[in-house]
């Protein structure tokens, strides 16, 4: 207000609302600042307001956007590990094994769905990979200390050997495969 009141002192009669309508809007579509990015889009739609077309105020448009996922199915199917058959799968395994904790309402979760498919593929032969469902499996989430999801870890023959906390590259991962195999 006081910006308003030395304004009028000077003799201007610019009501409020008419030099908040006069600045200039700038939407991020106008810039083109964001990078095409393939498999996401921004969908937008605008909104009139219902201003009287005799009003001495423009209409003003309130742009909004949301994302939208067109990506395709681009991942492998990573077979899942349960309390039944975690023993088998794991536990006695031959060479490394490298388990994702997850859940399905986890969204680092799913980004590490396609880092974990193309680990599988780039270690097939050499690396089993598996993925642990925590609302599933509860108990093996608390009996290996499961705090936060994603967790990937490494078990060879059996015994816990590294443990990779979070969602991270895939280089990351490698690093660390790569110190067992």
């Amino acid at each position: 207000m006081a910006g308003l009141s030395s304004t009028l002192r000077f003799g201007n009669s610019v009501s409020l609302p008419t030099m908040m309508i006069s600045r200039p809007a700038v939407s991020l579509s106008s810039r083109r600042l964001l990078p095409e990015f393939k498999g996401l889009r921004i969908q937008s739609y605008s909104t009139i307001s219902s201003a009287p077309s005799d009003s001495r105020y423009p209409r003003v448009s309130n742009r909004r956007g949301r994302f939208v996922c067109e990506a395709q199915e681009t991942t492998l199917d990573i077979p899942a590990v349960t309390d039944e058959t975690w023993q088998s799968l794991v536990l006695k395994a031959d060479g490394p094994v490298l388990v994702e904790f997850w859940a399905p309402w986890c969204g680092p979760c799913r980004m590490m769905d396609p880092v974990i498919g193309d680990l599988a593929q780039q270690y097939v032969g050499r690396l089993r990979c598996f993925k642990l469902n925590t609302d599933d499996s509860p108990s093996i989430a608390t009996k290996y200390g499961i705090r936060s999801i994603p967790t990937t870890m490494i078990f060879v023959n059996g015994e816990k050997k590294d443990a990779v906390v979070g969602a991270v590259p895939k280089t990351t991962l490698s690093t660390s495969i790569e110190r067992f195999l």
